[in-house]
C-alpha cells in the first residue's frame, strides 16, 4: 500500500511537471520574438530626439525613409534617397516624393493599384462603423498637433507643399505589421493652414506581402479600397538633378522595366507597403471611406 501511494505521488509530480513544461515552452518562445522585436524597434527609434514645437524643421531627416510602413530602407531594396553624399539629390527625391503626395489616394493609373470593392453586408459596415468611431475618439486629441508632435508622430518631409501631410508614429508602424488597432494609425493626415495644421484623417497600413484577404480581415475590402504605388522607375544617378519628372517618378510615363533599363533608371515593381486612408470626422461613411 505504501509502495503503491509513493508510486502514485511520484507520477503525480510528474505530471505536474510536464504540465509547467508545456506552459513554460510557449511563454519561452514569445519571450525571444519580444525581445527579438523590440530590439529591433529600439534600433530603429535610437536617434536624437528634439521638443517638438512649431517648426518643421524640427523633425530631424527629410528623406523618404521618415515613413515607417512606407520605409525604403525595407520596401526599396537600398533605395533611400538623400542618403550619402554621392547619391544626396534633393530635386529628384523631392520631385518623387511630390509626385506621390498629389496623387490622390483613390486615384487610378498606372503607379497606383487598388483592391476592388467587392458587395458590401451589413457585417462589414458594422464593422467599418466601429474602426471608424474607435478612431475618431482616439485622434480626437491629436486636433491640437502639438499633442501629435509631443506623442512622437513626424512630420514626412515637412519643407515639401503636400495636399496631405502625414504626421507618422514609427512604433505605431511596427505594431500595425502585426497587429491591429483601429485606436492606433501609423499615421494622422494634416491640412496645412496659415497657424499650423488641421487634422482630417489618418491611415493605416500592413506590409506590401500581405495578401489581400489578410488585409480584409482588417478593413473591409468592400467598405474601403487599400491601394500600393507601384511600377517607379528612378532617373540614373548622374541625372537626377535634373530629371525629366514627365518620365520619371510617380507620375512619370515609364511604367515597365523593359523602358526604365532603357532610360538607364532603376525599376522598383513596389514601393512602401499596402496604405488606407480613413476620415473620420466626415459625415457620410461613403466620405469617411473615401468612396
Amino acid at each position: 500500500m505504501i509502495l503503491f501511494a509513493y508510486t502514485a505521488r511520484k507520477i503525480s509530480v510528474e505530471r505536474v511537471k510536464a504540465m509547467k513544461t508545456r506552459k513554460i515552452i510557449p511563454i519561452a518562445i514569445f519571450a525571444v520574438i519580444f525581445l527579438a522585436s523590440s530590439s529591433n524597434l529600439a534600433a530603429r527609434q535610437k536617434q536624437p530626439q528634439k521638443p517638438a514645437d512649431d517648426s518643421a524643421q524640427s523633425q530631424g531627416k527629410s528623406g523618404m525613409d521618415n515613413m515607417p510602413g512606407m520605409n525604403m530602407d525595407h520596401d526599396m531594396q537600398g533605395m533611400k534617397m538623400g542618403q550619402g553624399a554621392d547619391d544626396s539629390d534633393p530635386q529628384a527625391e523631392n520631385g518623387a516624393v511630390n509626385a506621390m503626395s498629389h496623387m490622390h489616394h483613390h486615384q487610378m493609373g498606372p503607379h497606383m493599384y487598388m483592391t476592388a470593392l467587392r458587395p458590401p453586408t451589413p457585417r462589414d459596415w458594422t464593422k467599418a462603423d466601429t474602426i471608424a468611431q474607435d478612431l475618431r475618439e482616439a485622434i480626437e486629441k491629436y486636433k491640437d498637433y502639438h499633442v501629435a508632435l509631443s506623442e512622437g508622430f513626424r512630420i514626412f518631409m515637412p519643407n515639401l507643399p503636400q495636399a496631405e501631410y502625414h504626421f507618422t508614429s514609427y512604433e505605431n508602424a511596427f505594431l500595425e505589421s502585426f497587429t491591429f488597432d483601429p485606436a492606433r494609425p501609423t499615421s494622422l493626415l494634416y491640412k496645412k493652414t496659415k497657424t499650423g495644421y488641421d487634422l482630417i484623417g489618418a491611415m493605416y497600413t500592413m506590409p506590401k506581402r500581405v495578401t489581400e484577404a489578410q488585409l480584409n480581415e482588417r478593413v473591409p475590402l468592400s467598405v474601403a479600397q487599400w491601394h500600393l504605388h507601384t511600377k517607379l522607375c528612378r532617373p540614373p544617378k548622374d541625372a537626377r538633378g535634373h530629371a525629366d519628372l514627365a518620365k520619371f517618378g510617380l507620375q512619370g510615363s515609364i511604367a515597365s522595366k523593359e523602358a526604365c533599363d532603357e532610360a538607364g533608371g532603376t525599376f522598383y515593381p513596389v514601393i512602401f507597403g499596402w496604405m488606407v486612408h480613413v476620415y473620420p470626422f466626415e459625415d457620410s461613411r461613403e466620405k469617411i471611406w473615401g468612396q
